[in-house]
């Protein structure tokens, strides 16, 4: 597949003849990718209710059945996982040893919507979002709201479900989804899936944010067959890479869309991996992609 350069800055980032590599099939819709530093892709199947795992060279295995549809995943710096679950509208912490502890689940007195995607702070505090689409049926079960709106959410380092903080207005979005912060921290982005758009936050020592502002409208029609604002990640220069219409849009920190990488099919997210922190790995519907890039992702708490 093609790749689409809007702006020379794009060729120093992956190369335009790069070849976008299906390198697993046979899915329903695949979310929550993440890449363990022992050499490992998770990822999620969401209508499916399965997490797998792709290792280069050995191919896909299943790890957990039910999954209970989780979504977003991303791991802290001791190498827990954190994941967000459609089914029980929570967001847990799944240790090495096998326990499990629960993050979040309600807030003032409500049920959380959905919890569905997520990134950690180097301070240890961890910043989710929580549209509806957990209840939605198929990719997660079918039943009735208890929050009426749909937030961002902070637990701050080493808390737990009675410790959650909204961080944006109750009605700034209409389904907040993809997060993820700027290399130095200063800034939060967090994108609206109906609405097409990025916003942009400073991000203060204690956690708090202010100064919302748009960073980047017009990333498709917000309608999901064409393709929208899903998953969101930064790389290490400071350029978002966002899922949209055609597959992975890529905007500079300065708001200028330098292109879209195709994808055969719907994408929903993407995350960095492999031995070098160069291929980028790309769910998307029914399938797994990967492509080779030229630049890493932004230095996570959990990165070596």
């Amino acid at each position: 597949m093609a790749i689409a350069v809007h702006s020379e800055k794009l060729r120093e980032l992956v190369d335009e003849n790069a070849e976008v590599e299906q390198v697993a099939t046979g899915f329903t819709f695949t979310e929550g990718p993440i890449w363990h530093p022992d050499g490992y892709l998770l990822f999620s199947d969401m209508p499916g209710d399965v997490r797998r795992k792709y290792t280069p060279g050995q191919g896909v295995e299943e790890v957990m059945r039910p999954s209970f549809k989780c979504n977003g995943m991303t791991l802290d710096a001791n190498l827990d996982l954190i994941v967000c679950e459609h089914v029980t509208s929570a967001l847990w912490r799944e240790k090495r040893d096998g326990s499990k502890d629960l993050l979040a689940y309600h807030f003032e007195g409500q049920y959380l919507n959905s919890p569905n995607d997520v990134c950690v702070r180097s301070d240890g505090s961890i910043y989710f979002t929580d549209p509806w689409y957990g209840r939605f049926p198929g990719v997660g079960v079918k039943r009735d709201r208890e929050l009426g709106w749909q937030g961002v959410f902070r637990i701050p380092p080493g808390g737990g479900s009675d410790d959650i903080e909204l961080v944006v207005d109750k009605n700034e979005f209409e389904m907040p989804n993809g997060i993820c912060f700027s290399p130095d921290e200063s800034l939060v982005y967090i994108n609206d899936t109906p609405r097409a758009h990025i916003k942009a936050y400073d991000v203060h020592a204690d956690g708090t944010l202010s100064n919302g502002r748009m960073f980047f409208e017009g990333i498709g029609s917000g309608v999901i067959e064409g393709g929208v604002p899903d998953g969101m990640k930064c790389d290490e220069r400071g350029n978002i890479w966002v899922t949209g219409p055609n597959g992975v849009w890529v905007i500079s920190a300065e708001a200028e869309h330098l292109g879209v990488i195709s994808v055969p099919e719907s994408t929903g997210n993407m995350t960095w991996g492999g031995d070098d922190w160069r291929t980028l790995f790309i769910p998307s519907s029914t399938s797994l992609y990967a492509i080779r890039t030229k630049v890493g992702p932004r230095h996570e708490p959990y990165m070596p």
